[in-house]
């Protein structure tokens, strides 16, 4: 994440939470950086230098006014006059991180060979929110090469209980004996 982003995407955290807004526009941000993703060329046209700024400012109007916070959309007008506007991920990034900080919330991606139940998922982020004391907002992921067991990532940290690292401990354990 660069400089800018934390200090734009921070500054907008900051008066979201002098507004009591934070969980509202975290909720808009997310939808925006959606959009985003699902149009890569609309990200393209807002930063494309031969465009007038002000074309540029009223596609951004066009498109949120009304729809999102004003300070949401007068941010990504901000960022569009600055020439800043391909900052807008790593600013909404900047937001997300210092939200789930103040709100006790940690992502985790739990990756396993085949999907899990919903039963299985809601009792691995019950477990997963007693051993951190944060709330967990758990992602799945499918890889068949895990073959069997789950790798979960949750705040930086990687607990790895697939059969391939128990292989893995074995083939190293041996190893050290045999040496």
């Amino acid at each position: 994440m660069t400089k800018t982003a934390e200090l734009y995407g921070g500054s907008l955290y900051d008066l979201a939470v002098e507004e009591n807004n934070a969980a509202a526009m975290m909720d808009e941000l997310n939808g925006i950086q959606e959009i985003f993703k699902e149009n890569p060329d609309y990200m393209r046209l807002l930063s494309e230098p031969s465009i007038a700024k002000a074309e540029r400012l009223s596609l951004i109007d066009q498109a949120f006014d009304g729809q999102v916070h004003p300070y949401v959309n007068n941010f990504m007008k901000v960022l569009c006059k600055e020439g800043l506007i391909r900052e807008l991920y790593g600013c909404i990034a900047q937001f997300r991180n210092r939200f789930y900080k103040d709100q006790n919330i940690a992502e985790a991606t739990v990756t396993s060979a085949v999907p899990l139940s919903e039963k299985q998922i809601s009792a691995l982020q019950a477990k997963l929110e007693k051993l951190s004391g944060k709330t967990i907002l758990l992602q799945q992921k499918v890889d068949a090469g895990v073959i069997g067991g789950l790798r979960v990532e949750v705040d930086g940290k990687q607990l790895d209980g697939t059969v391939e690292n128990r292989i893995s401990t074995v083939r190293r354990k041996v190893t050290e004996i045999i040496l």
